[in-house]
């Protein structure tokens, strides 16, 4: 089977995966039964990835055949991955997700995401983390992107953020080819598109962390 990543892609990675700090663990879940076009290249790129350092791991599941699993981490879609950070045989579950290849620009994003997992630090403005971490509400943050789109990382890396600072909040990446169906749900048009608690808000385009907290705070009120 080719390689998906070069040889000067995986000596890139495996050189800012230099600066991980605490392990990181990926779940993924693909599907036999389903007809699960990307399946296969999503397990081989995060198996690629994941060769690519020491304090990071990957677990492969089956969507139905390891349904508890896939409920315990509320995926309920294929292919998926959770990233997790590892503490010795303790996994720690940020609300952390990806729905879809993280292709193209968006594989900036994964490489972004372990790292921010590894350092355990979201690195977000200090109003921001007072605003997740006082968050009472559930938060539901769905970044609809496409594998072209090179605005769309940043939109996909902040949502993460907020996931990572507050227990309130999960926020899944959502390619929206390969899930078209839920984007045109959403009336999903132009990307980057992030779906708040499932259409209570909106925002379209990769915007500040400032005015997502707004469009959070209208979406909760």
């Amino acid at each position: 089977m080719a390689q998906l990543l070069d040889d000067e892609i995986r000596n890139q990675v495996r050189d800012v995966l230099a600066g991980m700090v605490h392990p990181v663990e990926i779940i993924f879940f693909g599907s036999q039964s389903e007809n699960c076009e990307y399946c296969d290249d999503t397990r081989q790129l995060l198996e690629e990835v994941a060769s690519l350092s020491d304090k990071l791991t990957l677990q492969v599941f089956d969507l139905e055949k390891d349904e508890i699993i896939a409920q315990k981490y509320r995926v309920d879609k294929s292919p998926a991955f959770v990233i997790l950070g590892k503490n010795g045989d303790d996994l720690e579950d940020y609300g952390i997700r990806y729905a879809g290849i993280p292709a193209g620009h968006e594989f900036t994003s994964l490489i972004n995401d372990i790292l921010i997992v590894s350092k355990r630090d979201s690195g977000l403005a200090p109003q921001t983390r007072e605003f997740l971490n006082n968050l009472n509400q559930k938060v539901l943050l769905q970044v609809f992107v496409t594998p072209s789109c090179p605005y769309c990382p940043r939109a996909v890396v902040l949502a993460h953020q907020m996931a990572l600072e507050s227990p309130m909040v999960e926020a899944e990446m959502i390619e929206a080819m390969e899930f078209n169906s839920l984007a045109d749900q959403f009336n999903v048009s132009g990307v980057p598109h992030t779906v708040i608690n499932s259409g209570k808000g909106e925002v379209v385009g990769a915007v500040p962390e400032s005015h997502l907290v707004q469009k959070i705070r209208e979406a909760l009120a």
